[in-house]
Formats: C-alpha cells, sequence, structure tokens
C-alpha cells in the first residue's frame, strides 16, 4: 500500500530543507547585524534640538530680475584675469524691475496654437 522513499527523493527533501533553513539563518543574521548597526548610531535629536523659526519669523522668497554681469577685460598686454578677480556672482540685480510681458498678438507659447505675430 505505501511506496518506501527512495534514495533520490529524500535527497531532493533534504537539500530543499537545507536550503530554508540557510535562507532563515542568513535573515537571522542580517536582522541582528541591523540592530548592532542600529545601536552604533546616534540617538536622534531631542524636542530642544530640534531647529526653531528665527525671532524676526520666517524667511520669504525675494523675486527680482537678473541680468548677466559683465566680465571684466585684462589691459592689452595685461596678465590675465584670476578667478577672485572675476567675483562670485554671474548676475546683478537689474536696473528695471519690471517684469517682462507677453507681445500683443504673439500666441503664449511655442506651440499654443495661435496666430503668432504677423
Amino acid at each position: 500500500m505505501y511506496q518506501a522513499a527512495t534514495g533520490p527523493q529524500v535527497f531532493g527533501y533534504a537539500l530543499i530543507l537545507l536550503a530554508g533553513l540557510a535562507c532563515v539563518a542568513g535573515l537571522i543574521w542580517a536582522f541582528r547585524l541591523g540592530i548592532k548597526v542600529r545601536e552604533r548610531e546616534p540617538a536622534p535629536p531631542r524636542p530642544e534640538e530640534q531647529p526653531r523659526m528665527p525671532a524676526s519669523g520666517p524667511v520669504h522668497e525675494t523675486l527680482e530680475v537678473r541680468e548677466p554681469d559683465e566680465v571684466p577685460r585684462a589691459a592689452d598686454g595685461g596678465d590675465r584675469l584670476t578667478p577672485h578677480q572675476l567675483g562670485n556672482v554671474g548676475s546683478k540685480r537689474a536696473d528695471d524691475q519690471s517684469r517682462p510681458r507677453w507681445s500683443p498678438g504673439s500666441s503664449g507659447s511655442f506651440g499654443g496654437g495661435g496666430g503668432g505675430r504677423t
């Protein structure tokens, strides 16, 4: 009525069991390693260590029109300019702060479907 397990079948079952045990052992090792790494990390900041809003209130963005800053030219026959002589900002505040508007009759965007300038 019952058929005995043959050698190759038992070997396959044992191999699957060993692979499963190896996976479980690997997961347990990874979990313990994660706990050890976390113990070495600094604790999260306490509430009194959190950043606070300045006494003057929140800082707001400023909108301004910028224009390119001209690169100064070296004198004829002079030494070439070095980076510290150029400054650190490639643009400056424009004298005219009015925002450019769309030209009348333009479509407003590329491919907007309007008639464009005529």
